[in-house]
């Protein structure tokens, strides 16, 4: 037998037993497939909400939550990740084993009461809208053993008589998200690991009513009378009447301000409705000057031209009213 003939022969076994390996490999990956994480459909029902506590971060809830699987894995073992004073929390489970529905799915829940944590923003106090959530977690079993999803067959829902004084409840969904933890709890054995998470969600804001009538009425009427200085007939005569509406109107905002404020959770930031009243404090320190600036005007010139006076000042009213109103406008679409 020739070389030549032998290289054939040789690359020829070579290539048919390439074959053979590839084959073997794709019949084990076939044979041991990555498995699927199990699927857990889960729904919520509101029931109560209350105690919204700004200053400690937290509101308590009362809900409903069940559970919908197919698989070994029971779903029910979860972590309120977000709960706090764990010692008052209640957890009820409907039955304590799971039963099969009729389209073969396991089902079973449980009645959830508990004060939970909230970090409460109030830069855009006080049409300010929070987004309560409440986190479910499994933590026996990363995500890429169970996965939580929301049940969709089933509308979310709050009891419809569920009212909360002083806020609009304006929807409860449940949202899947996944918490990857950067730390492997001193393990070193299964490392670094992320959880799926069912992030029950209750959306909330104030009324645009006790933004307009409880807090801005009030200031603009404080606001107004204090502009009323620049209107009374521009005379040394008159001096004081003029300038005691805008300094009574000043003391009346501070103490405006700092009812509202009581009601804040002590913050490191300025609000919105501060942002409004340091304006209005700008506005009432422009008409004090104005009126100084007016008198000792008036006194160094006996025969001034008051009515141009007059007509300068009631327009100057216009503009700081319009400038007051424009700023607001400007605060609400910035902030």
């Amino acid at each position: 037998m020739s070389a030549k003939t032998l290289c054939r022969v040789l690359l020829s076994i070579c290539l048919l037993l390439s074959g053979f390996i590839l084959k073997a490999n794709q019949n084990n990956q076939n044979s041991n497939p990555t498995p699927e994480p199990q699927q857990v459909y889960v729904g919520v029902y509101l029931m109560n909400l209350y105690d919204i506590n700004a200053d400690a971060h937290s509101f308590y809830a009362d809900l409903y939550l069940w559970f919908k699987w197919k698989g070994d894995i029971d779903p029910t073992s979860i972590e309120f990740v977000n709960m706090v004073e764990k010692w008052s929390n209640t957890s009820t489970l409907f039955t304590d084993s799971a039963i099969v529905l009729a389209d073969g799915y396991n089902y079973n829940g449980m009645r959830v009461e508990g004060r939970f944590f909230h970090p409460f923003e109030m830069e855009r106090f006080p049409i300010d809208q929070h987004v309560f959530d409440i986190q479910i977690e499994n933590t026996d079993y990363p995500v890429d053993s169970i996965v939580y999803l929301p049940d969709v067959e089933n509308i979310t829902r709050k009891r419809p008589s569920l009212n909360l004084p002083g806020w609009n409840i304006k929807g409860c969904q449940v949202v899947n998200k996944t918490q990857q933890y950067s730390t492997d709890f001193g393990n070193s054995d299964i490392g670094q690991r992320a959880y799926s998470n069912a992030v029950v969600e209750v959306a909330i804001s104030r009324p645009m009513a006790y933004f307009i009538l409880k807090l801005m009425l009030p200031l603009f009427i404080v606001l107004l009378s204090s502009i009323g200085g620049l209107v009374i007939f521009p005379s040394k005569d008159y001096v004081d009447a003029r300038i005691s509406l805008p300094i009574g109107g000043l003391l009346t905002a501070v103490f405006l301000q700092q009812s509202y404020s009581d009601a804040l959770p002590d913050v490191g930031y300025m609000v919105l409705m501060d942002k409004i009243y340091l304006l209005a404090y700008t506005v009432i320190a422009a008409v004090v000057l104005e009126i100084i600036l007016a008198a000792n005007f008036l006194k160094r010139n006996k025969h001034a031209d008051i009515a141009s006076l007059q007509y300068i000042e009631r327009n100057l009213a216009l503009f700081l009213i319009g400038g007051f109103l424009t700023g607001i406008i400007l605060l609400l679409y910035l902030v």
